[in-house]
């Protein structure tokens, strides 16, 4: 049985739009960009600042001591000055329930949240933050327990909390029912707000411009809504492009010759991720042993659901819409000479080197889909970024690690783009993959090189040397033009059972 069940790309798009009201008239009367975001306090200035990413973070099985709490002490200790923290994606695991929102994000996260400090009484749905918290949709944000797991989970959870140092699976009794207790945390529901009080609430929440449109204002500490699961906002002259790659990543089919061989690595997966469910009651075992066997299991579970996405034959849906919009925004950027740069944060990185997610079909199709998006921005912009990537840094996660790569001349609009692999801020860690540093495409005998990495942090050594390094992300932005970046890795280190803190030197991306 799969830990997980997963809705079709349609039917996400569908129930995200039907949350926000999508294409409503009443935003259209009024000139509302549906997907703007203005945060109070933009300098509108080309000015020093700095924020924070962290990503795949929200677990609640380490009961005795949480690597996603040391993590965000992290944070605190080095972004008392960060103007807004930006996360990857995975918000709540294993399923993104509502009914974990309270353990596995409100209680880490406290002293971003205006009432923080009585966290136990807030409500998932109605918080509020007193510094922006901006995310992406993760693939968990919008999982869902199958019915059998599910009667399973509510008929065992008296006995799951009386004997959780042994049992804990990390679920509820239910899923996300495909992203709401995402959409409910996150986005302004417009769905909630009757139909004869709807222009009001519109008034009163869209009283912000951008460009000259009207959109959603951001007010730390008062109201602090996303106006869709894909959006973009502005920041000191830094234009920022959130995506949902959950909408772009289904893998095209496999083709007949591919099929035998999928379908073996298939049975091998299957049986591998069984046999690590059976030893999970263990008795004896230690919460790190118990942890890295779960999250071994999830890490399988997710590469049997890719194999049978490539399997499952029929036709390819594609999110074209919000691809287009982000190769629209896109031009209008590099347009605008009051935009003195460009960040992406979306979930599933296009280039990785962990060793499960870097040759999946999900992490394939992103990177294709990118490249149609911005090899369409290239083709319109013509000589104007004077060789400058088209974006200066981008963002993602899904990948339970930190890693700093660059893409290299790809012959696509992705080329010499930076890429940051934020996805280890408290799940369980994953390795580089044994192929190391460098990625190729092409067929065999004529790859090339398309991308390489120079930072690697995640779980490293084996018995008494293993290491597992936790991690965050402060990114400095200089004041002035052309951007000029600096990555600074917050790490919270476990090694020999015991823990250290410490942030690497700062680097260009």
């Amino acid at each position: 049985m799969n830990l997980a069940s997963e809705a079709g790309v349609a039917t996400k798009i569908r129930r995200m739009e039907e949350r926000v009201r999508w294409g409503h008239p009443a935003l259209a009367r009024r000139g509302i960009d549906p997907c703007r975001l203005a945060i109070e306090g933009d300098p509108g200035e080309p000015e020093a600042f700095a924020f924070l990413v962290l990503g795949d973070s929200g677990t609640g099985r380490h009961r005795r001591d949480r690597p996603q709490r040391r993590v965000a002490e992290q944070l605190l200790a080095h972004g008392g000055d960060a103007r807004f923290l930006l996360h990857t994606g995975d918000v709540v695991y294993q399923v993104g329930s509502s009914e974990q929102y309270s353990n596995n994000f409100i209680r880490p996260y406290r002293e971003w949240i205006v009432g923080g400090e009585d966290w136990r009484r807030l409500r998932y749905d109605q918080l509020v933050f007193r510094v922006p918290f901006l995310p992406v949709p993760g693939n968990h944000d919008y999982y869902d327990l199958p019915l059998p797991l599910g009667l399973l989970s509510g008929l065992t959870a008296p006995l799951r909390r009386l004997m959780r140092s042994w049992i804990d699976l990390d679920v509820g009794w239910h899923g996300s029912y495909v992203g709401e207790a995402w959409a409910r945390a996150f986005l302004d529901m417009l769905a909630d707000v009757p139909e004869d009080r709807l222009g009001d609430h519109l008034d009163a929440t869209r009283t912000a411009t951008a460009d000259g449109t009207r959109c959603l204002g951001y007010r730390p500490g008062r109201f602090t809504r996303l106006p869709h699961r894909h959006y973009s906002f502005r920041w000191a002259g830094v234009d920022v492009f959130a995506l949902d790659s959950n909408t772009i990543n289904q893998p095209l089919p496999a083709g007949p010759r591919e099929d035998d061989g999928l379908r073996h690595r298939r049975r091998v997966l299957d049986a591998e991720r069984a046999a690590l469910l059976r030893s999970l009651d263990e008795w004896g075992a230690d919460e790190d042993t118990l942890d890295d066997r779960a999250a071994k299991a999830e890490q399988l579970d997710e590469q049997i659901r890719d194999i049978d996405k490539q399997l499952a034959g029929g036709p390819v849906v594609v999110d074209q819409a919000q691809l287009d919009w982000f190769a629209d925004a896109l031009i209008a950027s590099w347009r605008n000479p009051a935009v003195r740069g460009r960040l992406l944060v979306l979930h599933h990185p296009p280039y990785v080197t962990e060793a499960s997610k870097w040759d999946q079909g999900q992490t394939l199709a992103v990177r294709a889909r990118l490249r149609q998006a911005l090899d369409r921005v290239a083709a319109a912009l013509g000589d104007l970024p004077a060789g400058r990537p088209l974006i200066d840094l981008a963002f993602s996660g899904h990948a339970h690690c930190l890693e700093v790569l660059r893409t290299a001349d790809t012959g696509h609009g992705d080329a010499g783009i930076p890429w940051v692999i934020c996805g280890g801020s408290g799940y369980s860690l994953r390795r580089q993959r044994p192929e190391g540093p460098e990625l190729r495409e092409g067929p065999p005998g004529d790859q090339r090189v398309v991308a390489r990495s120079r930072l690697f942090l995640g779980r490293s050594g084996r018995g008494s040397s293993l290491r597992r390094a936790y991690s965050a992300l402060r990114v400095e932005v200089a004041a002035g033009t052309p951007l000029r970046i600096t990555l600074t890795p917050l790490v919270a280190e476990k090694a020999g059972g015991r823990w250290q803190a410490h942030q690497l030197p700062g680097i260009p991306p």
